[in-house]
């Protein structure tokens, strides 16, 4: 584990129906257990259900609607995967132009499993080294990234993972890459 710590930041949890519930659980409760405040953000109203794996999984509530959620308000973002859900954010403009807002601002990301398809519609993918489950490598590279099959890659503000699996591996290296949100003085004041 990391000795990184994330007091005061806000990282932003872009999700709808069918993320998958580890992929956001396991690292929300990383980052916050590391001193950040993660909103669930959602073009959904109320609450959002999660995949677990094979079946429907459980709900949680939507911590603010995507509507009024603004990228300057957070630091970072956290895209979980599962099928569903980045297949439907990818194609809400709202969604998209909330994710390209974090990447024009180039604020760190962190994106496991199929969570790359909304990194790559908002034109965000030409250039760094990505990983994804395996069946995003073709979207990847033709959107310009430099695929490679590891369990986590970081690199140019963002870190990826390629499935549950990886998680253990994952955590770290989004809290650090959270923590460089910071910049030197905000981590001076952290100290």
């Amino acid at each position: 584990m990391t000795s990184e710590t994330l007091d005061d930041l806000k990282v932003a949890i872009l999700v709808t129906d069918g993320f998958e519930q580890i992929e956001m659980t396991d690292p929300r409760k990383a980052v916050d257990e590391a001193g950040a405040e993660t909103r669930l953000v959602s073009p959904k109203d109320g609450r959002v259900k999660a995949w677990n794996f094979t079946d429907w999984g459980d709900t949680f509530p939507v911590d603010m609607p995507l509507d009024s959620a603004r990228s300057e308000d957070f630091d970072a973002l956290l895209l979980p995967g599962g099928v569903i859900n980045p297949d439907m954010l990818r194609a809400l403009p709202e969604a998209i132009a909330f994710v390209k807002a974090f990447f024009d601002a180039r604020k760190p990301m962190a994106s496991i499993c199929h969570g790359p398809w909304t990194i790559i519609e908002a034109d965000a993918a030409r250039g760094p080294r990505l990983t994804s489950w395996p069946s995003l490598m073709t979207d990847l590279k033709n959107a310009g990234a430099e695929w490679v099959d590891q369990e986590v890659v970081v690199d140019q503000g963002f870190v990826t993972s390629r499935k549950p699996d990886d998680i253990p591996a994952f955590h770290p290296e989004v809290i650090r890459l959270f923590a460089s949100a910071r910049g030197p003085s905000r981590q001076a004041a952290a100290q």
